[in-house]
């Protein structure tokens, strides 16, 4: 029994993927010889917005800045759904108008939760 053989549409692909691997190793293999590097401390300390810095890198931060992200990421992606579904909204119809009310009313009860548990607040 024969080996089944690729469709040749997947050699092009193949071929690109090669390509585009060879062309960063040898772009990055290359300037490595091109490249300036003299390195001395004042270049190689942290760079904090031209100060000193105060901590070292690996220090604790406090949960709010997560809990602050993670609401702004749920609240960033109610914007990408409502952009697109207001868009279409008269092709939609009645049925999208009660699902998007739904998804509302859900982020608003995890707005409440959230104001709830003083997650806004940086100081307590």
């Amino acid at each position: 029994m024969a080996a089944p053989s690729l469709p040749p549409q997947y050699l092009a692909i193949l071929i690109l993927i090669l390509f585009g691997i060879g062309f960063g190793a040898v772009t990055l293999y290359v300037g490595r010889f091109f490249r300036m590097s003299r390195p001395y401390h004042e270049k190689l300390v942290a760079y904090e917005s031209g100060n000193e810095p105060t901590a070292p890198p690996r220090m604790r931060f406090s949960i709010k800045f997560y809990l602050i992200a993670i609401l702004f990421v749920v609240f960033d992606v109610e914007a990408i759904y409502l952009y697109p579904w207001a868009v279409t909204y008269d092709r939609l119809g009645l049925f999208a108008l009660v699902e998007m009310f739904i998804f509302i009313f859900l982020l608003l009860i995890g707005y409440i939760y959230a104001w709830k548990k003083e997650t806004f607040q940086w100081e307590k």
